[in-house]
């Protein structure tokens, strides 16, 4: 294979999706449940660990229905992102109970993948703020949008590229670069902030609490959620039936 000489201008990579990968767990039922428990049964307790945790889906039910909270923050999750960086401004919102780290234009060269849209984005905004909808955009608006993010996104990173030649600081020469720039970073949260998190980020038919997060995070929200039911299928599925509001 040979090598792309340095000089050779680096061609931008579009993209639409995001991606969410499990990268580490320490999450179960179980974890629920010794952690109410020992409120009544001290050091026995323990056996929960070893107790198949569906003899107990009431007792998760209850805590997540009259929202005793802290007995679903005994977990760990961890996943690695990738998005555009306007995702990740949205998601250090959520502080309590979260830990981020997130690749650096400092001390890395950032790479030219860019977000764009597909079809299926609506892009057109009704209504007022506090209430408007967000309607299906036509061809020529998808076309227009498409074209201007793909030569704003070029333009931008052909001057990033320039003033790196030019021997500039990598932290200086990435303020010309864009939010649809795609970052990643690892993201560590327990059930109880993961469960605020998409109770915000998340449109769910089941949700008591109406929310309207933008579409781009969601998606992130969606895969989190996948993964997450798969750890803790009885609790996810206590939350949605609890109208999906953290406890």
């Amino acid at each position: 294979m040979t090598d792309t000489p340095a000089d050779t201008p680096k061609k931008p990579d579009f993209r639409s999706d995001v991606t969410v990968d499990l990268v580490r767990s320490a999450a179960g039922d179980s974890d629920v449940l010794w952690a109410a428990r020992v409120s009544t049964a001290g050091e026995q307790s323990l056996e929960e660990l070893t107790k198949d945790p569906e003899r107990s889906r009431g007792l998760i039910n209850y805590l997540m229905r009259d929202r005793h909270g802290s007995p679903f923050e005994h977990n760990s999750m961890t996943f690695f992102i990738s998005a555009p960086i306007f995702v990740f401004r949205e998601f250090m919102r959520h502080r309590v109970g979260w830990s981020y780290n997130e690749e650096s234009g400092r001390y890395r060269e950032l790479q030219p993948v860019f977000y764009v849209p597909d079809a299926s984005r609506k892009l057109v905004q009704q209504g007022r703020p506090g209430k408007y909808v967000f309607v299906e955009g036509t061809e020529d608006q998808h076309r227009t949008v498409t074209e201007a993010m793909e030569e704003s996104y070029v333009q931008a990173y052909e001057a990033y590229q320039r003033m790196l030649a030019d021997g500039v600081a990598r932290e200086v020469a990435r303020s010309v670069l864009p939010v649809g720039l795609y970052s990643s970073m690892y993201a560590t949260c327990n059930a109880r902030s993961l469960m605020h998190f998409l109770g915000l980020r998340t449109q769910h038919e089941l949700a008591k609490v109406p929310s309207f997060p933008q579409r781009e995070i969601e998606m992130v929200g969606e895969k989190m959620e996948e993964q997450w039911a798969r750890l803790m299928p009885l609790t996810h599925a206590a939350f949605n039936a609890n109208g999906r509001v953290a406890p």
